[in-house]
């Protein structure tokens, strides 16, 4: 008779706003069965994506790295000596120090982002960056379009309970193909579908595996939601649905937005969007009759240099209707502002941390590292980095100057990471990494409304160590661990954190997680928007208005802000197809990747078979394409090789990219992302992964 399966339980580490909570097979040989969400927590209602469920692949992978690696030959040659892991860290020590010594501790750089969102293996690196003065990092590659937007609007990154959505008689999922990278969204929308008879509208760029759920899909041309939302008031206004006595009362000047769109009628946005007049009312008026409509929207349709006007747009759409006012309508982007009950200041080393010591951009990586001025700030060239579970050599824009810059002779670099990626193949030190199961951390859910701890459930196999220990290791060899926070191990440093909720470690254990989801007036802004006025801004101020991406004064604003609207509206600086650059092209999300985590997983990369180029049948018989056919993609930044895919499930003139498969994937070695720009969208920055103009032939 089998024994029966121990579960324990943690949090999914990944960039993902769902931040599931698991129930983890544990296994008598120590190993880990499958991964199941818990059914349990009311957000995850134990559903989870496939690719997580199949985490022991990860965990057992034959090319995990198990050892330290010091680089023995040509940079990228993939010639290593092994090295203990003290000999590796005295050698990392050695190189900081002597660059310090030569150009001033900026010329370090730490550079990490979301390969892990536990708080304390992700965001102690801060702690030795402040400790020793090297240089920030402004944080652009993500969030700023759509986070800008938001907060634009409602001055506050939070929303309606995502929960509701199963209370919902409409849910709109806009800009996030949630099927394959938020899997919980769509739980809770066909929840309402089955008890409520809600319908499910579905806003994208091609027909994805979200777009198939809907009950009424809009596939339009990229960069072009700031004008479907427009032209949806405008029906709202015009048909009556616009709830005045609410816009009077909690918003900023509904006249001048009614007078504003005037022009931007249905006929108007079709024009631009591509989309029929005749699907842009029924969509208008589906959210007017039905009040209780739920926005979920997304980072994807953020991604284009218009992208922050466009969120605040969408987001503008339930003011007018006054859906804030109903459980099940309003609605949600991210919860961010909730979890500063969590106190990092120990984490993170806040007390040393020095205003004058200038910010990178982490996204223009490769113009850093290729010596622009303007972008180091006035300060010393970076002639060191440590890189914590992030690949910049495949994920970051501009990949030829990234090359170039890692290239480099006189930059070392260390990475700490847990597959040998296309980042740690061009370093001098290759340090092993735990994986989230190995180690003990804690997680917020951007997506939802829960703390979720994640305690170390099974035992690492010789060799790899967490971020935590290899900043600690750090910090002692290079004379700074007698800082603030120094010398805690990671439940000290959750119980730090946890100090204002009243829980610890051991409570939480207990409990699982937190919620924190503020109440119902709160979430809905019933008591005012979290502006000084109360009031939710229709008239803009790009300029001035504080936001969680906004730069420092350092680094300034972006792009031509006197183009910016007063009111949303379409804007046409994205990076427009041309008769040299007759395509649009989106580098969207694989459902069984997730950036470029899970691409060395047997069963991810089973699935997702190779990397290719989507392209409308009717572009693929012009080009005289068949299916299979090696094109050649390119623009400004650089060229690519594809496998042309022939399908009607993007609009002609729009290719897509799905996923980033390591640049060694692809023929001559480069990836998608070489074809992106790193021009920031306007005003606080962030990088337009879909938004890029491109020409397509057939490779010779």
């Amino acid at each position: 008779m089998n024994a029966p399966v121990r579960i324990g339980h943690s949090a999914c580490p990944h960039d993902c706003p769902s931040t599931c909570a698991l129930d983890v097979e544990l296994l008598d040989s120590g190993g880990i069965g499958r991964l199941h969400g818990a059914k349990d927590n009311s957000y995850t209602a134990g559903v989870i994506c496939a690719k997580v469920a199949r985490y022991g692949e990860r965990l057992n992978h034959p090319g995990r790295l198990l050892k330290p690696l010091i680089r023995a030959g040509a940079k990228g040659e993939g010639k290593w000596k092994d090295a203990s892991l003290s000999a590796a860290l005295d050698l990392v020590a050695e190189k900081f120090l002597a660059a310090e010594a030569k150009h001033g501790a900026q010329t370090v750089w730490p550079y990490f982002y979301a390969g892990t969102m536990g708080l304390v293996q992700r965001d102690g690196i801060n702690r030795l960056r402040h400790a020793k003065g090297y240089s920030n990092q402004y944080d652009t590659i993500c969030t700023n379009t759509a986070w800008t937007g938001w907060v634009m609007g409602t001055g506050a990154l939070r929303g309606a309970d995502p929960r509701e959505m199963a209370k919902s008689d409409c849910v709109v999922i806009w800009g996030t193909n949630a099927a394959a990278t938020q899997v919980n969204v769509m739980t809770h929308a066909i929840r309402a579908r089955k008890e409520r008879g809600a319908k499910i509208v579905v806003v994208d760029i091609y027909d994805n595996a979200t777009v198939k759920q809907a009950d009424l899909a809009l596939v339009l041309k990229p960069g072009t939601d700031a004008a479907l939302a427009c032209a949806v008031m405008h029906v709202l206004f015009r048909e009556g649905f616009a709830d005045r006595d609410y816009l009077n009362e909690f918003s900023d000047d509904p006249a001048g937005l009614e007078s504003h769109l005037q022009s931007r009628d249905p006929t108007w946005a079709a024009a631009i969007t591509g989309l029929a007049a005749d699907d842009i009312e029924a969509f208008a008026r589906l959210v007017g009759e039905r009040r209780r409509t739920f926005f979920r929207l997304g980072y994807g349709f953020t991604r284009n240099r218009n992208g922050a006007v466009a969120m605040h747009a969408a987001a503008s759409i339930p003011v007018v209707t006054g859906a804030w006012k109903l459980e099940g309508g309003g609605a949600f982007h991210n919860n961010g502002a909730i979890f500063k009950v969590l106190d990092k200041s120990l984490l993170e080393g806040a007390a040393d941390a020095d205003p004058k010591v200038r910010y990178l951009d982490q996204s223009r990586i490769g113009r850093v590292l290729t010596g622009d001025a303007h972008e180091l700030r006035g300060g010393p060239p970076v002639t060191a980095m440590l890189i914590q579970n992030t690949n910049p050599m495949n994920v970051t824009p501009e990949q030829r100057l990234v090359r170039q810059g890692f290239s480099r002779e006189d930059l070392f670099v260390c990475v700490h990471e847990q597959f040998m990626t296309d980042t740690a193949a061009m370093a001098d030190v290759v340090l092993p990494a735990t994986m989230f199961l190995e180690h003990d951390d804690i997680y917020k859910g951007g997506g939802n409304q829960h703390i979720t701890l994640g305690p170390k459930q099974v035992e690492p196999p010789p060799g790899p160590v967490p971020n935590h220990t290899i900043i600690e290791e750090l910090g002692r060899r290079l004379g700074v661990s007698d800082r603030p926070g120094w010398g805690l191990n990671e439940r000290q440093h959750i119980d730090a954190m946890l100090r204002r909720t009243g829980e610890s470690f051991g409570s939480l254990a207990e409990k699982r997680w937190l919620d924190i989801q503020p109440n119902f007036e709160t979430a809905h802004y019933l008591k005012g928007f979290a502006h000084a006025s109360g009031k939710f801004r229709f008239r803009a101020d790009w300029k001035n208005t504080p936001a969680p991406d906004r730069p420092p004064a350092s680094i300034g604003l972006f792009g031509d802000l006197a183009r910016l609207p007063e009111f949303p509206d379409q804007m046409d600086f994205i990076d427009a197809a041309d008769a040299e650059h007759p395509f649009r092209l989106a580098t969207s999300p694989a459902h069984s990747f997730l950036n470029s985590t899970f691409s060395e997983t047997p069963s991810s990369r089973e699935r997702e078979k190779r990397p290719e180029l989507m392209i409308h049948p009717d572009d693929g018989a012009r080009l005289g394409l068949a299916d299979g056919d090696r094109v050649e993609i390119g623009n400004a930044q650089g060229m690519v090789v594809l496998d042309a895919r022939l399908s009607g499930k993007v609009r002609p003139g729009v290719v897509i990219a799905e996923g980033l498969w390591p640049n060694t994937a692809h023929e001559r070695g480069e990836g998608i992302n070489t074809l992106i720009s790193a021009d920031m969208a306007p005003p606080y920055g962030g990088v337009p992964f879909h938004d890029a103009k491109v020409w397509v032939r057939r490779a010779d």
